[in-house]
This record gives structure tokens, sequence and C-alpha cells, in this order.
């Protein structure tokens, strides 16, 4: 069983078991509560305990990456391509292409999402075939996409995508140019009245910050770079419309592009801490052949 493990110090003799889980692994309470009920889910030299436990100097104590899950909904196994940028004992990083949704959902059963493929792509190479998305993309969202393998590395990436640790920065190509070169959106959003889900800028929405940089204008259109402060549903999208610069292709926000599967945003670059050893990653993609098409003046 795949376990993390800490070897005590002089400085811990006398501790309690739960004082150095806190400390030393930094667990959820819904972790801590998963891995008291698994079997050997907390153990010290190789013996299941309590959290109540004091350990002695030279003592190791070990958790389960992957304690039992109790009613975690599975997502079937599809086969399908997967465009695989990194890859460990903790983490997957995915390049998602445009038109691909990430979960499973009313419409989309037939195995055709990214965590059908993930699940598929687990089972065959021998792995716990569990989907967890930490940051996620729309359907029509292409780029880099972060993804758990384990209970524990799931909770500390959710963590730094808290902390904003976990940083993500897009691209986009929006129809219209004159923006300022950099800008900072800072307006509320909250769902479209009677339009599904569908997000609106609305004075009792959510708080919700994107940051702009503007890297070129062609033929009419503008390439912005992205940085969100906050993670609302939609907001690029529902941030650039509210300006009047939809992204090019968005078929919610603007206007769809006859042909093109997705739309014109892509999660490009990507920094986030290696979960377990806390070596620092950093990812970026080119931007997609649709972006010059677009600027060209070819689409």
């Amino acid at each position: 069983m795949d376990r993390l493990e800490y070897r005590c110090v002089p400085e811990d003799d006398g501790l309690e078991v739960l004082t150095l889980l806190h400390r030393e692994f930094s667990l959820s309470t819904n972790l801590l509560r998963r891995l008291k009920v698994t079997d050997g889910g907390i153990a010290l030299d190789g013996e299941r305990v309590t959290v109540r436990r004091t350990v002695r100097a030279g003592q190791v104590l070990s958790i389960l990456r992957e304690p039992d899950s109790g009613k975690l909904r599975r997502v079937p196994a599809a086969a399908g391509a997967l465009d695989v940028v990194y890859e460990d004992g903790d983490v997957l990083i995915l390049n998602k292409p445009s038109g691909l949704p990430v979960h499973p959902s009313p419409g989309h059963f037939d195995g055709e999402t990214v965590g059908n493929r993930v699940v598929y792509y687990l089972s065959r190479t021998g792995q716990n075939p569990t989907f967890r998305a930490i940051n996620r993309l729309d359907r029509g969202t292409c780029g880099l996409m972060t993804c758990a393998k384990n209970q524990l590395a799931a909770q500390r990436l959710e963590d730094q995508l808290a902390a904003g640790t976990l940083r993500r920065r897009y691209h986009a190509v929006v129809e219209g140019i004159g923006l300022p070169q950099s800008g900072v959106i800072d307006l509320p959003i909250g769902k479209a009245e009677g339009v599904g889900i569908r997000r609106c800028v609305r004075e009792d929405g959510q708080r919700a910050v994107t940051r702009y940089r503007v890297l070129d204008e062609q033929n009419g259109r503008t390439l912005l770079e992205l940085e969100l402060e906050t993670g609302r549903t939609h907001q690029i999208r529902c941030h650039l419309s509210h300006l009047g610069y939809p992204i090019c292709g968005d078929f919610m926000y603007g206007t769809e592009l006859m042909g093109v599967e997705g739309f014109a945003l892509c999660s490009r670059e990507l920094w986030l801490t290696q979960p377990t050893t806390g070596e620092p990653l950093h990812f970026v993609l080119p931007d997609p052949a649709l972006f010059s098409m677009l600027l060209g003046g070819s689409l």
C-alpha cells in the first residue's frame, strides 16, 4: 500500500500522533476522519494506532495516501486520447482539447469526457482508477489542467488552489480592439436569471477579479494574457463579454465560429508545488493554431 512516512526526532518524544499528523502532514478534517476508520490508515512502526498514542524518537509514523473513500462516486472508464504533459505518483497534468467536457453530465454519459479517459488510463497502467480534477476547465476551453492521483495529494493541491499558490495563466483571442494595455476587472458575478449555467455581472454576485494584459492586436481582434485572482464559474468569459470583448467562438457569451470546436481560450501556463516533495513545478504550452488563424484573419 502506498504510504507517506515521517521519522520522529528527539524533539517529538511524548507528543501525540494527532499533533504530528497536523504538523507534518497538514491533514484536513475530512481526510483525517477517513484515515481513522481505514484499516492501517494511521500506523506507528507498522502498527495501527489511534491519534492519542504518544511517540518516541526513531519511530516511523505513516499514513495511507488513499484511505477508504466511502461512497465516492466512480466515473466509468472509456478509451480515448489523453495528452499527458507530466506525471508522477501524485499528480497528472493534462493538455485538455477544446470541446471535451471534464465531467460526465446529462448529455455526456457516453464516455466522451476527460474523467472517463483518465480512469481508463489509470486502470490500464495499474494505478488507482479515481478521477480527481483540481482545476476544472469549461468544455470549450483547452490547455493545462491538474488531476490528483490520491486523496492526500488532492487535499494538498486544493489547499494550494485556495491559497493562490497553484496559479494559472490564460491566453485568449477576443473580438474587438482598443482595450487599455493592462488592467484589473473587478466585477461581481452571479447566475443569469432563467438561463441555466450562464453567468452575468450583477451587484449581488460574488466578487470576481481578473487581471489582463494586451499582447497583440490584429484584424479587429486582441490577444490577451489573463490571470484569475478568484475562480468563479465562467469568470473570464463573463468578464470579457461584459466589457464588450467576447472570446472568439464563445457560443454562450459571444458568437459561435462555424466549424470550430470550442473557443479561443487556453489555460496556457501553470505553477504548483509537488504535494509530497514540495518541488516547484511549472508548465507552459504554445498558443493553439486557432489563435494565429483568428489574428491573421483567416477565420
